[in-house]
């Protein structure tokens, strides 16, 4: 066994853990520049802390002690798409909820679909990443002075030492594409709940959800390459960007921060005035 855990190893866990915070941080200044709001944003944060961390891990608790649990596990296909439902079931009704309830009233402002996003992705990549990737510095930093870490011990430092400094960067990367699906996923729930008429929207985001999910746990599962397996994940983030991009074109209304009923009303308000003065 090596004596230390490399330095660019650690250099590497370190530039990751930044990237992770540093991409919901740069959409946050974009998106506030563009005019959204604050709110959005932590509410996202929050309603994927209490949906994805909460809710849906209440769920696969009591889903892992029936007899399904065994057959879903020891069958990759099965599991990245029981994986992948739950996630987007979850993770998409959150939004659809937070929609319908604490923003509301910003739903006039169709830039803040965007912000909340940055926000759900982004807290997201701090908890899986950052988090993770400053626990490694920490441990790494300790057993390379000479103090094996009660959490991990030899075994986990061995594997640190064992890993390819730039597998650390995985992740990172990883993220990037995560946080771009997760806005597009927010737009597409976002117009669910804004329209009814395209309600149809969140139950395709749920899909899409659970398509990009079990594409990446199965090419995993598989012994796939790690960077076809981020290809992949790129393709098909960008193939969500396009998607919404035109969802935004169709359904996009440029108005500030009133809801859309709100909005709605004063149209038909202002058309009634003007037709009574005409006449």
């Amino acid at each position: 066994m090596e004596n230390t855990i490399p330095t660019l190893s650690i250099l590497a866990m370190a530039l990751s853990a930044l990237i992770a915070i540093a991409v919901p941080a740069a959409l946050y200044v974009i998106f506030r520049k563009k005019g959204a709001k604050q709110l959005p944003f932590w509410i996202g944060c929050a309603t994927f802390v209490l949906f994805a961390l909460v809710l849906e891990q209440i769920a696969y608790y009591f889903l892992m002690k029936t007899a399904l649990w065994t057959t879903i596990t020891n069958n990759i296909l099965f599991y990245g798409l029981v994986g992948g439902f739950m996630a987007g079931l979850f993770e998409e009704t959150g939004r659809y909820v937070a929609f319908k309830t604490a923003l509301r009233k910003k739903r006039g402002n169709d830039r803040n679909a965007l912000m909340y996003g940055a926000g759900h992705g982004g807290i997201e990549a701090v908890i899986l990443l950052s988090v993770s990737m400053v626990m490694n510095i920490v441990f790494s930093l300790q057993f390379n002075a000479g103090v094996v870490p009660a959490f991990g011990g030899l075994d986990a430092a061995q594997q640190l030492i064992d890993l390819p400094s730039w597998m650390f960067l995985v992740g990172a990367v990883e993220r990037i594409a995560a946080v771009a699906i997760h806005v597009s996923l927010s737009v597409l729930v976002w117009f669910a709940a804004k329209n009814g008429k395209r309600f149809w929207l969140y139950p395709l985001a749920i899909l899409l959800h659970l398509f990009v999910n079990a594409v990446a746990v199965v090419l995993a599962g598989s012994g796939v390459n790690v960077w076809i397996i981020e290809g992949a994940v790129y393709v098909i983030a960008a193939a969500f960007v396009l998607l919404v991009v035109v969802v935004w074109k169709k359904n996009h209304v440029a108005q500030e921060d009133a809801p859309a009923e709100e909005a709605s009303a004063e149209a038909i308000a202002e058309t009634a005035s003007e037709t009574e003065t005409q006449a």
